[in-house]
């Protein structure tokens, strides 16, 4: 499985999120009766590639009460800026039956991250008026997966639109583009930014209330997009909900720069807590874990920071102290800690932590463990939180959206597609006009914070996240090249499970409640 170990890999660590290493590229949603094998898609017939749609009718009970509404499951045509098409691109949309002025009507976009990944994820998961049920911090058994109504979705506050970007789940380029065209920071945010212009526009919704959420990486595209639409298209939004952040790719990555480890200190701490390696102090009494969590803050930024700024120079007496408050933290052994030189990747310790028992804890969400293959391994070989996931979600989804929705039978939905990651190119030019050569759209947000004063902002962060710290999420939005009174507008809120909070039966509750009173406090009218 790939991992974050160096600037090549970063694709993979948020790719990867949820996909296990040994999940196919693509996953085949066949129908003999309608498969044509010798078909081939022609230059001609990427011009005159046409939308699709399935269009179904479905009822809900929720909380707060009955609601019926309407699945479009089907493919939107992108144009570029003369009206050739330049993409074909799948989407699932859910709108509430009944309302006589759109306008009065939320509509949210989302998407996953990767860059790679469909928006299944999300659609499945937490969001959708439908979600799989998996075993919690555990593996969940082969087919059959049962599927149930939402009560923690959002279809009883906003219409939803689950997008998935080119390569990944229908979505393809057409006219005379190719996939690896969109296949880099800024033609993959102009390409979803183009598509939600153009959904508003092409279902009147340019007077309903907007919302955008994105997951991992879907929170560096989904902040870039809210700055893009809102300077160059006009088009402003009420909230931006950010899952699991990553707007400053460089600040995880751990290959040549010490910045990564204080960020990921507390999410070390949270997880030896949660494991019960630390979770008892010396004194024998029970440690609690937000309390505890903000002297690890302190020191993570203060003495861990400044001993790492120090590097060959330190002291070792002053090596040493660190590494024995480390110890304390992490319960990693001093000897350990020293002999990694006070740097201990995600990998590392995941293989490191639960060594001894012979098991490895996950990535994703540090709750999940797994069988160890080989103890003598430096770094974890796997994610135990995807392996236990993926095959529900996989198999769940795609029963859903080929027999509820009925599409995409006799095409190729592409859950995960690793050659985006393969090919991305990170580049991006940030506001101000400057080119970053690794992507860190904290400016971008900062920028849509200012152009809109009253754009909102919900940061929604998992403790036991080891691919997406939530002190890195702290550390990227208190630097976002704007006045400090923007950070008014930017809600943090915090839960004891991973990456994907939504997999946690108590965080779900928790979730359900705090995007409520989002959108609720974002209703300007």
């Amino acid at each position: 499985m790939q991992r974050c170990l160096a600037l090549s890999s970063v694709v993979g660590w948020l790719l990867l999120a949820v996909t296990p290493f040994a999940l196919a590229d693509d996953v085949h949603a066949t129908d003999p009766a309608k498969v044509d094998r010798k078909a081939e898609v022609t230059a001609d017939a990427k011009a005159d590639v046409k939308p699709e749609q399935s269009i179904t009718q479905h009822r809900i009970t929720m909380r707060s009460g009955v609601i019926d509404y309407t699945a479009t499951a089907g493919t939107l045509i992108l144009r570029d800026d003369d009206d050739k098409p330049i993409a074909s691109m799948s989407y699932v949309a859910y709108v509430k039956n009944g309302v006589k002025d759109p306008g009065t009507r939320p509509v949210m976009f989302a998407f996953n991250g990767g860059p790679g990944s469909s928006s299944m994820w999300l659609h499945m998961g937490g969001l959708g008026p439908r979600r799989v049920v998996t075993t919690d911090a555990g593996p969940t058994p082969p087919a059959p997966y049962q599927v149930v109504d939402n009560q923690h979705g959002v279809l009883d506050r906003t219409d939803i639109v689950f997008i998935d970007p080119v390569g990944t789940g229908l979505s393809r380029a057409a006219g005379e583009k190719k996939d690896e065209d969109f296949w880099g920071v800024d033609p993959d945010i102009d390409s979803v930014a183009r598509f939600i212009a153009q959904y508003v526009s092409d279902t009147g919704r340019w007077n309903s209330p907007k919302y955008l959420l994105g997951e991992s990486y879907g929170t560096t595209r989904g902040t870039a997009i809210v700055n893009l639409l809102q300077q160059r298209r006009s088009m402003l939004f009420n909230g931006l909900i950010l899952v699991s952040v990553a707007t400053d790719i460089g600040a995880l990555d751990d290959n040549d720069s010490d910045r990564p480890f204080p960020l990921f200190l507390p999410t070390l701490a949270a997880t030896s807590w949660y494991h019960g390696v630390t979770s008892v102090a010396k004194d024998g009494t029970k440690r609690e874990l937000r309390p505890w969590l903000d002297a690890v803050r302190l020191f993570a930024a203060g003495p861990y920071t400044t001993a790492l700024l120090a590097g060959a120079a330190l002291p070792a007496a002053q090596r040493d102290a660190i590494a024995q408050q480390l110890s304390e933290y992490t319960g990693l052994s001093v000897e350990y800690l020293l002999a990694a030189n006070l740097r201990v990747t995600d990998a590392m310790y995941e293989q490191e932590l639960l060594r001894s028992s012979g098991r490895t804890v996950g990535r994703i969400d540090s709750r999940f463990v797994g069988m160890t293959r080989d103890l003598l391994s430096r770094e974890a070989e796997y994610d135990t939180q995807a392996s236990a996931i993926s095959g529900a979600f996989t198999a769940a989804f795609l029963d859903y959206y080929q027999r509820d929705l009925k599409f995409g039978q006799g095409k190729t939905y592409r859950i995960t597609n690793y050659a985006v990651g393969d090919k991305w190119k990170w580049e991006h030019k940030a506001p101000g006009g400057y080119t970053q050569q690794m992507v860190n759209s904290s400016p971008d947000l900062g920028s849509a914070l200012v152009f809109n004063p009253s754009l909102q902002v919900l940061v929604l962060n998992g403790y036991l996240d080891l691919a997406t710290p939530f002190f890195g999420a702290e550390w990227m939005l208190t630097h976002l090249a704007a006045p400090a009174a923007v950070q008014q507008r930017i809600h943090m809120k915090y839960y004891e499970a991973g990456h994907m909070m939504y997999l946690h039966p108590a965080s779900l509750e928790l979730w359900k409640a705090d995007l409520d009173a989002f959108f609720a406090a974002t209703r300007l009218h």
